[in-house]
């Protein structure tokens, strides 16, 4: 076992001469850690000479040595700082007689590994590609060395500022700061703390986020600082705005709500008759409950209003209620319009996608009027949300949650239709849950009369005129069977407000298919008792009369005005006839 280089004179000579002309720093270490032999270039470097302990002089690295010398490691490199300067160390065995006797530490400066990696084609490629992605960031890049001195300012940065990298360059963190150019300094902050830091500023009328993060070497040693800075002015503006439409939204919301809420007040639902006061008890009953309705009944006979009372009695009242009408979306529309869509799930799809009605109505009631119109696809997935609260938007697979009540409607026979095979049965088990049959008017004649003159002082009031109807054109109006409903009922109204020329209005006034539905009365002889002279049946019939004109209007003026004569007669014939 050798315990140090057993070399001749003339071979550690010649070893010697080896050793200087390599230019390179070389030491040999004999197996108990002295160095026996030192180039010329290491000598002068590292000032030491041989017959010196390595242990002593290079303590941490003598450890890194120690496994070559014993076999457990073949060769090393390791980073290794000498007086401030930093070497890379090959430590390689000296194999004599086919045996360790010692190493040889070969020492390149990092200087010249900087400039040999430099002069590489790889290392100038990449170093170019990184330049590219520096300067084509559009985020502001400052990179400043561990004491904060700017060494590197992309073109991005150049704008921000308003200065070109050749005024900034070079400069400390301090100077700048001391110069006015910032009033803090990220990078001297994360020079001082080690630690990444974050800043907001004000620059010449604009807002800059700074943050400088800190890079450590191998030794943990803080090496650069990277500073990103971005104007945030537009984003901050547009944060602004994006409050403001908020804000906006959440005051069209409100004002939808409360537009919602007038409409609803502004319903009124007249009921005289047993039926229909009895769908009006039925339809506050089921509005605390959360069960779907299915609403029944001819149209026109006001299945919206009953929606609205529902909807206006429930929990639900702050939240929409959206009305669709089934029958009035194309079949093609119908899926994508009530459960939405993504991007591309069909031609002529916005591109962003559009949420449906279910997820409008999140939270509230959706009216689905005629539903048997619905087509069967969309009857399946109507079916799956009354059953889980799941909706899939069209060309979507993933499921999505909303809390909407739903009503239903139609003048259809569901019953028949299920039959046909035209609407499926378990969804219109599902529906019909709680059924509301309205009457028809014709079924609810104690309503007609307050429908009638409520609906004349509606439009009146909207036309800013005042409507009378004389006796005959009552009886005509009440005597009809309304085909269409409290629709057709209404529309007459509103016709009859704006066309009619006096403020009486008459049977020649009323539409056709009114007074030709309105039999006409025939003068009857055989009702004129004997001996009854012609004066005592002009007195039966002006006391007929008088008596349907004091049921009719209020005062003796009006009776006057509508019989073309003076009060003062009206009043003696009243006297007369004994109708005080």
């Amino acid at each position: 076992m050798h315990n140090t280089f057993m070399l001749s004179s003339s071979h550690k000579s010649h070893l010697q001469a080896l050793a200087d002309a390599t230019a390179r720093i070389l030491i040999f270490i004999d197996r108990d850690g002295t160095i026996s032999l030192l180039s010329r270039l290491a000598t002068e470097r590292l000032e030491i000479n041989p017959g010196t302990s390595f242990e002593t002089e290079f303590p941490g690295f003598w450890l890194h040595v120690i496994k070559v010398l014993d076999g457990s490691q073949t060769s090393c490199e390791i980073p290794l700082k000498i007086a401030g300067c930093e070497y890379l160390v090959g430590v390689n065995p000296y194999i004599e007689n086919s045996s360790i006797s010692g190493v040889v530490c070969i020492l390149v400066d990092g200087t010249q590994l900087d400039t040999m990696a430099r002069s590489l084609p790889s290392f100038q490629a990449l170093s170019r590609e990184l330049d590219t992605i520096i300067d084509s960031s559009s985020d502001g890049l400052f990179v400043c060395d561990a004491d904060a001195n700017v060494i590197r300012m992309n073109p991005a940065s150049e704008k921000i500022h308003n200065l070109s990298a050749s005024e900034i360059i070079g400069l400390n963190m301090r100077e700048l700061i001391e110069s006015g150019f910032i009033d803090r300094s990220a990078a001297l902050e994360a020079s001082i703390s080690k630690k990444r830091v974050s800043l907001l500023q004000d620059k010449d009328n604009h807002k800059l986020i700074s943050i400088a993060t800190p890079v450590f070497g191998e030794q943990h040693e803080l090496i650069r600082i990277v500073v990103s800075e971005r104007d945030i002015t537009e984003i901050d503006n547009l944060q602004h705005e994006l409050e403001k439409q908020q804000a906006l939204k959440d005051s069209l919301r409100d004002q939808m709500l409360a537009m919602q809420q007038v409409e609803l007040d502004s319903q009124s639902i007249i009921a005289r008759s047993p039926t229909m006061i009895r769908a009006l008890q039925q339809s506050i009953k089921v509005a605390k409950a959360h069960s779907s309705v299915l609403i029944l009944g001819e149209s026109g006979v006001g299945k919206g209003l009953i929606a609205d009372l529902i909807h206006k009695n429930s929990q639900r009242v702050e939240q929409p209620l959206i009305k669709i009408n089934c029958g009035a979306i194309p079949e093609s529309l119908i899926e994508a319009e009530l459960f939405g869509y993504e991007k591309g799930a069909f031609t002529g799809a916005q591109t962003s996608g559009k949420p449906g009605y279910f997820e409008l109505a999140d939270g509230g009631t959706l009216f689905l009027d005629e539903i048997a119109e619905l087509p069967l696809p969309s009857q399946v997935k109507l079916l799956r949300f009354l059953e889980d609260g799941q909706i899939t938007r069209l060309g979507d697979t993933k499921s999505r949650t909303a809390d909407v009540r739903v009503i239903a409607a139609t003048h259809q026979d569901l019953g028949e239709m299920v039959k046909q095979g035209k609407f499926r049965l378990d969804l219109y088990y599902r529906l019909n849950v709680i059924p509301i049959q309205i009457p028809a008017v014709r079924e609810r004649h104690d309503c007609i009369l307050p429908l009638i003159k409520h609906y004349l002082e509606k439009f009146g009031h909207q036309t800013d005129t005042r409507k009378r109807l004389t006796r005959a054109a009552l009886d005509a109006l009440e005597s009809y069977p309304y085909p269409g409903n409290v629709r057709e009922l209404m529309n007459i109204c509103e016709r009859l407000v704006v066309m009619a020329d006096t403020e009486l209005i008459d049977l020649p006034d009323l539409p056709i298919q009114i007074t030709s539905h309105t039999p006409k009365k025939q003068f009857d002889l055989n009702h004129i008792a004997p001996g009854i002279s012609l004066q005592q049946t002009l007195d039966q019939v002006e006391k007929e009369l008088l008596e349907n004109a004091l049921q009719q209007f209020s005062n003796q003026t009006e009776i006057a005005e509508a019989l073309n004569v003076n009060q003062s007669t009206i009043a003696r014939k009243i006297k007369k006839h004994g109708l005080n």
